[in-house]
């Protein structure tokens, strides 16, 4: 589909909930990782440090805890003309859907990835919004071609 097809099948503006498997997901490895560590450590006959253990979760962990404050911050909502991204209640970023040339979920069984190209630049969000929501959105408001 290109811009000049689009006509969105929904006029209603609908806000997506947020998600916070992703995040939890995370976090949840992340102290995994700490608590394994050792074990696997003396599994393997070495005593390594805590802090590898540390060193190895606290990235994960710090991306859960983003995540998390994002989800509970962000907010899309689909109008009958773009897609509108909002902190709190300020509009931080309009989309329009004449721009959009198209939209992809990684990965279906498990989604974590939301992408969207339009005319100028690509775009990845997270999915830390109800993803069969998003989904019945996009097909509605940009249906692929």
């Amino acid at each position: 589909m290109t811009s000049a097809d689009y006509s969105p099948k929904s006029t209603l503006t609908v806000e997506l909930s947020p998600s916070y498997t992703l995040p939890i997901v995370l976090i949840i490895a992340a102290v995994t990782i700490v608590l394994i560590q050792p074990w696997v450590s003396l599994a393997i006959g070495e005593a390594a440090p805590k802090a590898i253990a540390f060193g190895a979760a606290s990235p994960i962990a710090l991306l859960g805890l983003f995540l998390l404050f994002q989800a509970i911050t962000i907010r899309l909502q689909f109008t009958e003309t773009a897609l509108d991204i909002y902190r709190s209640e300020t509009l931080i970023r309009r989309f329009p859907y004449q721009e959009w040339q198209n939209w992809e979920i990684f990965w279906r069984s498990v989604p974590i990835l939301f992408y969207f190209s339009e005319v100028k630049s690509i775009h990845f969000l997270p999915i830390i919004f109800d993803p069969k929501l998003l989904r019945t959105c996009l097909e509605e408001r940009f249906p692929k071609g």
